[in-house]
């Protein structure tokens, strides 16, 4: 992603600008003084020599808008270099002159983003969102006409897209790479509340719920996803997850049924993202299928519909096959269902299968399998 080239415009008079942009655009004249040492700083490599000709041309003319430019070119240039305790340094000064100014925000985001900082890259990204906002619903300025100022807003706005749609990247991607589940679910938060229209919206929604049932806390979950449900009743992600844990929780489970079958006949009229590939949208969807066949067991398990359960958890098993937890899990449910029906030969072979691989369902399936007789027997000791 190319960052927004510095807020400096360089004409030939000090005539008003006639653009907009989000903050303050820097006139210089040619040929003079300052248009001279500009040239100068552009076309030195970034490194020490630049920065001495930074420093000179504060010295001579850092005052008022100058002071401004000079700011951000320092940043720039240390931003260049991966001197990031100064590229926030100077990033602060410039921000101290121009509040609103987006690219001096979007290099500190950059800089953030290279460090592996989230909590900075946030912090500015908060501050990205802030300063959009109030461009949006900025009155035309002093020196614009006020039927143009909405064709000007329009088009700083799209200028400006490639850096917000940056930033929004970022954040995302940094509370992604969080490993702490709740950390994660509270930047996730943290976005969405910055930036609720966002192309990643919707998504970061669903992961919000997805980190908090990570993170085992089951409140925050719920919480999460019925509020996503609230935004779309359709969130085929969020149906699925409510129904499997309150299936599993032995909890509302008319609720847990409606929402399986409701994410069940949406599955079968949905269309494939132009993001996924077609094996990833076959994974994706049989994943998703199995999940809600697998709730409807449970619930069928919980109300001793037996047979309507087994019934389900044949439909769920071939579907969970790439995921080997939720495949194990349900071919125990499966196994424990038919132990419970005094199927003894089918629990059997499913309760080996599910014995076989290493899961949290392994220790619990050798148990049932035990007290149905059909126990894998360890092989005497002989004695000396």
């Amino acid at each position: 992603m190319q960052r927004l080239l510095i807020l400096f415009i360089l004409v030939v008079s000090f005539a008003t600008v006639a653009g907009a942009q989000i903050g303050k655009s820097v006139s210089v004249a040619a040929g003079t003084d300052e248009d001279r040492a500009l040239s100068e700083i552009y076309a030195a490599p970034d490194g020490p020599a630049k920065i001495a000709l930074l420093d000179k041309f504060m010295a001579d003319f850092g005052k008022g808008d100058l002071e401004l430019l000079g700011d951000q070119l320092y940043e720039q240039s240390y931003l260049a270099q991966k001197n990031y305790a100064k590229v926030y340094e100077y990033g602060e000064k410039a921000l101290k002159l121009d509040p609103d100014n987006l690219s001096t925000i979007v290099n500190m985001i950059h800089a953030a983003d290279e460090q592996g900082d989230a909590q900075k890259l946030f912090g500015y990204g908060e501050k990205a969102a802030a300063v959009i906002t109030r461009f949006k619903f900025a009155p035309p300025p002093a020196t614009t006409q006020p039927e143009q100022w909405p064709a000007q807003q329009k088009q700083a706005l799209t200028d400006a897209q490639p850096d917000i749609t940056y930033v929004q990247f970022a954040m995302v991607s940094a509370a992604q790479k969080t490993t702490n589940a709740a950390a994660r679910a509270a930047l996730l938060e943290r976005y969405v509340a910055a930036y609720p229209g966002s192309a990643y919206t919707a998504t970061v929604r669903d992961q919000i719920a997805f980190s908090y049932q990570q993170a085992q806390l089951p409140a925050k979950m719920l919480e999460a996803a019925q509020k996503n449900l609230e935004t779309d009743p359709n969130d085929v992600s969020m149906l699925i997850l409510l129904a499997d844990y309150w299936s599993e929780a032995g909890q509302q489970l008319d609720k847990a049924a409606a929402n399986a079958q409701k994410a069940l006949d949406l599955l079968a009229k949905a269309q494939k993202p132009e993001n996924l590939t077609d094996e990833q949208w076959q994974r994706q969807l049989s994943i998703q299928k199995g999940l809600a066949y697998s709730s409807l067991g449970e619930v069928y398990v919980v109300k001793t519909q037996n047979p309507q359960a087994v019934d389900a958890f044949k439909q769920a098993g071939p579907l969970l096959k790439s995921d080997t937890f939720s495949y194990a899990r349900n071919q125990y449910r499966l196994g424990f269902t038919l132990a419970k029906m005094q199927r003894i030969p089918e629990a059997r072979v499913v309760l080996t299968e599910v014995i076989s691989l290493n899961t949290p369902y392994k220790a619990r399936a050798q148990e049932t399998l035990d007290k149905v007789g059909g126990g894998i027997k360890k092989p005497a000791r002989k004695s000396s």
